[in-house]
């Protein structure tokens, strides 16, 4: 009785995740399209973060950057 419990829980968890229709409907695409969406809105501060980070955690170089330790290219 277990064993059948679990494979109805399985299949039925399995059945939740399929999906026949696309999640995002064409129409809401122009919303997500809109550059209020984007997290990464001023490359400048973003590249700023980054530096400030490697430099932080001296590990400069291990995100595609390159340079040493102490924060100079």
């Amino acid at each position: 009785m277990r064993i059948l419990f679990l494979v109805m829980a399985c299949l039925g968890s399995l059945q939740a995740c399929s999906s026949w229709e696309p999640w995002v409907k064409p129409y809401e695409r122009a919303n997500l399209a809109d550059p209020i969406m984007d997290p990464d809105r001023d490359p400048v501060s973003v590249e700023y973060i980054a530096h400030v980070y490697q430099t932080r955690e001296a590990m400069r170089g291990a995100s595609g950057g390159s340079g040493g330790g102490c924060g100079c290219n």
